[in-house]
Order: C-alpha cells, then sequence, then structure tokens
C-alpha cells in the first residue's frame, strides 16, 4: 500500500487582482468541441515500443481523463482510486480551512462554497445546504465557525450521486476545461494538457507569478509553444522547469516528484499522448497503468 501523506495545499482562489492577477475564464465544454485538432510532432516518434502507437487524442477523451484524475490522485491522495474521494474532508493546517473532495475544494478559498451553491440549486434539500450562510461567513480565512457537524454532513452528501455530479462539474468548470481548452490553444497534446492541469490543480488559476498563468508565462519566455511554431518537448521542458521553480518557492511544495519522477518521465519517454503502459513515482510510492 502506498504510504498515505497530506494533501498539498493550493493557492488561494479569491485575493485582490493586485496580488493574484486575472483568472482563466472556465471554458464550457461544448467550447472545447470547436478547438483545433491537436498537432502531430516529429518528437511523438521518440515513443519506443514500451507503448502502443495510439491515434492522437486529447485529454478531454474520457479514457485519457481517467488517466489524469489517476494520476494526481496519486499525488494528491497516494492512491490511483480517485473515485473514493468524494468523501475525503480534513483540514491539512495550510490556512485554507477544509479540504475536500475529488479536487480539495477548500472552505477557506471559495470554490468548496461553489461547490455547495451548485449542489443546493440542483438539490435543494440536501445535508450541506444549511451550512451555506457559514461557508460564506469563513470564505478567505481557516475558521472552522458556524460549520459544527460540517464533515459528517460532507461525508453523507458523498453518498448521493448528485453530489458526486457537482464535485465532477465544477472540477471541469475550474480546472479541467480551462486547462485543456488553454493547451489546444497552445498547440500542445494530451502529455501537455495534463502538465497543464496539474500545474493549475495545484496553484489554481490566475497570472500571479506561482499561478497556472505566472507559470505558463515564464514558461513562454524560454520556448515557443507548437502554435508559435515552437517544438513540443522543448517547450514542455520549459513550462515543467517553470513549474518546479515555482513550487519550490512554497515550502508544502518543494518535493517535487510529481513533476520529476511522473510527467518529467513520460515526457523523456516521447510519450506526448500519455499513452499506456504509464509507470511513475510519487513521493517514493510507485504506481502503473496497463
Amino acid at each position: 500500500m502506498p504510504t498515505p501523506h497530506i494533501r498539498t495545499p493550493r493557492r488561494l482562489r479569491f485575493l485582490p487582482h493586485a496580488l493574484l492577477g486575472l483568472a482563466l475564464v472556465a471554458v464550457p465544454a461544448t467550447a472545447m468541441a470547436n478547438s483545433a485538432p491537436e498537432p502531430t510532432s516529429a518528437t511523438a516518434s521518440a515513443h519506443t515500443s514500451a507503448h502502443t502507437f495510439a491515434a492522437a487524442t486529447g485529454l478531454d477523451d474520457p479514457a485519457k481523463k481517467d488517466i489524469a484524475m489517476q494520476i494526481v490522485s496519486s499525488a494528491e491522495n497516494s492512491s490511483q482510486d480517485w473515485k473514493a474521494q468524494y468523501s475525503y474532508i480534513e483540514d491539512i493546517g495550510d490556512g485554507r480551512g477544509y479540504t475536500a473532495g475529488i479536487i480539495g475544494f477548500c472552505s477557506g478559498t471559495g470554490d468548496m462554497l461553489e461547490l455547495v451553491e451548485a449542489y443546493t440549486d440542483t438539490k435543494p434539500n440536501n445535508p450541506l445546504a444549511s451550512y451555506l450562510p457559514a461557508l460564506r461567513d469563513v470564505n478567505g480565512t481557516d475558521s472552522h465557525d458556524g460549520l459544527d457537524g460540517f464533515t459528517d454532513a460532507w461525508k453523507q452528501a458523498a453518498k448521493d450521486t448528485v453530489f458526486q455530479t457537482a464535485q465532477n462539474n465544477e472540477r471541469d468548470r475550474v480546472y479541467f476545461n480551462p486547462a485543456v481548452a488553454q493547451g489546444k490553444k497552445d498547440g500542445i497534446g494530451t502529455l501537455g494538457q495534463f502538465m497543464y492541469y496539474d500545474a493549475i490543480v495545484m496553484h489554481g488559476p490566475g497570472n500571479g507569478g506561482t499561478s497556472f498563468g505566472g507559470i505558463r508565462q515564464r514558461a513562454l519566455n524560454n520556448a515557443k509553444p507548437p502554435s508559435q511554431g515552437g517544438d513540443e518537448v522543448t517547450y514542455l521542458n520549459a513550462f515543467l522547469d517553470a513549474r518546479v521553480w515555482a513550487m519550490k518557492q512554497e515550502e508544502a511544495h518543494e518535493d517535487t516528484s510529481r513533476v520529476d519522477t511522473a510527467q518529467r518521465v513520460f515526457l523523456d519517454e516521447g510519450n506526448l499522448n500519455l499513452d499506456p503502459p504509464l509507470d511513475w513515482k510519487v513521493y517514493g510510492d510507485s504506481f502503473h497503468i496497463g
């Protein structure tokens, strides 16, 4: 069994624009259907016999999306079973209040509030609806005021498929869809889109220096993406370099193994389409998708 570890915190989503920069605009899934097809790259020929060649896809392909969820969960939860995380909730002491669910929604950063609001819009009579006033009050803080019994209510709600769907939808709206859409706009394939997604999950949207937009800009300062005529592998290496730099700016993110022994491994193999079999390590634990 992999050794459990504390979830790594993300940056606050709702900070003054002067500090955080403009947030990425969430893109509906329907908008991505009109995205340009992913470019191919000569570097894909480096994809050795360890991987079976498959037609290029995007991270929004259902099979690739599930792979993405497993890899992120291996880093966030020491488990590939991302669907087991709907009921997860704890305060990990990072100043963001409760962290919960499949993507680490936080009571102090706004995304948990938006999730519960969306859930309540769909199903008004739910175990979390009565906590909405308290969630609004504690937003932006690590306070638990008014949240007595909230963890039990969360676990109860997590058994509800309506709440599970709400978690999926908010994950896609805030993190997954914007990351994939930006990746396609930059002309990068499935692996690159995953790199974007993992970065936005950990660092949050926005243009601050260590937010997703700032990390991407740091990469753009050193390499051109395929959409600007650059080499895909060169650009993705620049993006991972920028990501590692950003992680090392925060003590909670100093372990960069989710890049060094996972994403960088796939890139070095030339597996730009993120095709199985996949073998990687995070925090020293080994994982596999056959």
